[in-house]
């Protein structure tokens, strides 16, 4: 313990015995070791925890009406009403909950605000004439087989 104090704070001095050079190599080494340390846990751990908060950040402030969500508690729903800092979420017909938006866990989808494009009439025609398809030859019924014979003779 002593002499890693003395290697961190009294470094640039000289020992009593001469090894100075020695605690300042692994003064280097130390420092060295610590930048390297303190680089995986930024790109490991505190980058990816950013990249998700900032993630969290945007789904809630881009929530609107007709959006259905989840909550931290696990209670699925749309939304209502979307407030500064609390939202109205609608569970069932006549049931309207008040919820802060950070009690929101996920999106599940999103209200489609763009027309959804219809296909053109030719492009229907199409598809039905290709669905249709020549109907099965059926068999003589038994009925049918058995009275044949009969008027032959």
């Amino acid at each position: 313990m002593y002499s890693l104090i003395l290697a961190m704070g009294m470094g640039a001095q000289t020992a009593s015995d001469g090894t100075s050079g020695a605690a300042g190599g692994s003064m280097v080494t130390t420092l060295i070791t610590f930048g390297v340390i303190i680089l995986i846990f930024y790109f490991l751990i505190i980058r990816p925890q950013k990249k998700r908060d900032k993630e969290a950040k945007d789904m809630i402030a881009a929530i609107k009406k007709g959006d259905k969500i989840v909550t931290i508690g696990g209670i699925r729903g749309t939304v209502a009403v979307v407030k500064d800092s609390t939202v109205i979420i609608k569970v069932d017909d006549n049931t309207r909950i008040e919820f802060n938006k950070n009690a929101i866990s996920a999106v599940l989808n999103k209200k489609e605000e763009s027309v959804v494009e219809k296909p053109s009439k030719k492009s229907a025609d199409k598809e039905k004439i290709e669905k249709v398809e020549k109907p099965a030859v059926e068999a003589p019924k038994a009925e049918e087989k058995a009275e044949e014979p009969a008027e032959k003779a």
